[in-house]
């Protein structure tokens, strides 16, 4: 093998020719399109952290009137288990009222009907009472008769009841 110095010596200086050339016209614009580059994703990053951060406002702002809406509405709710419990025990007290009411009237209208089934007892008492004295007082009885006569009275009182 034989190693010629001339030839490393002209591919060392073609290299470093070819990479003083590369870093002056392309190294540069390819370092710039990769700061643009990495610059860009950086603004997307700090862009997709904003939205991220805004995203997280809007839901607790959301959370929190979900919470308010929620806190009105049970307090709606217990509003108007309180106003049934109201509306029920003023009913209930209307009823027990009206209870009262009917059962004084049924009270009183039984009590009338006992006098009146009182008084019309006592009439036809009196009534029986003078039919069979008059009975009496049209016959002379002996004991047979009187039997017969109180049979008789007794069956007529009989088909009245």
């Amino acid at each position: 093998m034989n190693i010629e110095i001339q030839q490393i010596l002209t591919h060392m200086v073609g290299f470093l020719i070819t990479l003083w050339i590369l870093k002056r016209y392309a190294w540069k614009p390819m370092l710039n399109l990769l700061d643009e580059r990495r610059q860009k994703i950086a603004d997307e990053f700090a862009s997709i952290e904003a939205k991220k951060e805004e995203t997280e406002a809007l839901l607790r702002e959301y959370e929190d009137r979900l919470r308010k809406i929620e806190d009105e509405a049970r307090t709606r709710l217990n509003a108007a288990v309180v106003e049934g419990q109201q509306v029920a025990a003023q009913i209930k007290a209307d009823a027990q009222g009206e209870a009262r009411r009917i059962t004084a009237r049924a009270k009183d209208e039984l009590a009338r009907d006992v006098e009146r089934a009182r008084a019309q007892l006592k009439e036809d008492m009196v009534n029986m009472t003078v039919g069979a004295t008059e009975m009496l007082l049209r016959e002379k009885l002996d004991a047979q008769a009187h039997r017969k006569m109180i049979d008789r009275f007794l069956t007529e009182v009989e088909s009245l009841a």
